[in-house]
């Protein structure tokens, strides 16, 4: 298994027989090398999508076109983008369990919104959600951009996730703080990694905080193209 994060939100995912673009924010995110694009799109089989906000779904559609690769996610948008914008998809909802190229993928609840840029202003773009994705014995809880939320019990218990990607930037999402209370509540964890930070000055710009409050366990703070074996 290997990750690679791309700035913001988005990651390459290597797992399995898949390489998955999970949120791949390229265009436009201030974080991410341009010249290393290539390097960091090559080879992806799919693309996964937690909800429908530019920072997080601005580049599905032109990487679904460039690279022949299906979009999954909520139902509701990849059903419109199918028919409005004549890509692949992989729709489905909460609950639901799909195969990305033997990973097993289960969209689970997050607490956000989500809308895409329409000619009269925001589209409604389908529930915001987080993924449990399981593959080669591991299991990662991709929380997609959400705060607390009770749910991360039940969640915690029944897939029991040893890898957390947590949004810990705070104004949008949950911070630092608030992300190590959820993973010292509801989750078992043996490694962390925080997103969703750095990218703006309104967001948090260190994960010591998060680093302080789960000790005995594995805090990563990414790097930008510098991949991670969790």
């Amino acid at each position: 298994m290997k990750l690679t994060w791309l700035g913001h939100a988005g990651f390459r995912l290597e797992i399995e027989n898949a390489v998955i673009l999970i949120d791949p924010w390229l265009n436009g995110n201030p974080s991410f090398p341009e010249d290393r694009r290539d390097e960091a799109v090559k080879g992806a089989t799919h693309i996964l999508l937690t909800h429908g906000h530019g920072d997080h779904s601005g580049d599905a559609l032109a990487l679904s076109r460039e690279l022949g690769t299906p979009i999954a996610g909520i139902f509701d948008l990849i059903s419109y983008w199918e028919e409005a914008e004549g890509i692949e998809g992989i729709g489905f909802n909460k609950g639901g369990t799909v195969d990305l190229g033997g990973a097993r993928v289960t969209m689970v609840n997050a607490t956000h919104s989500s809308s895409i840029p329409g000619p009269d202003g925001p589209i409604y773009a389908g529930h915001e959600s987080g993924y449990m994705i399981a593959g080669e014995g591991r299991v990662i809880y991709v929380s997609g951009d959400t705060d607390i939320m009770a749910d991360m019990e039940w969640m915690g218990d029944l897939h029991k996730p040893d890898i957390g990607i947590l949004c810990a930037g705070g104004h949008f999402t949950m911070d630092m703080s608030r992300a190590a209370y959820a993973a010292k509540r509801y989750f078992d964890f043996k490694t962390v990694i925080p997103c969703h930070y750095k990218t703006f000055d309104a967001l948090e710009q260190s994960a010591q905080v998060l680093i302080d409050a789960l000790p005995g366990i594995r805090v990563i703070e990414p790097v930008i193209m510098e991949t991670i074996e969790p």
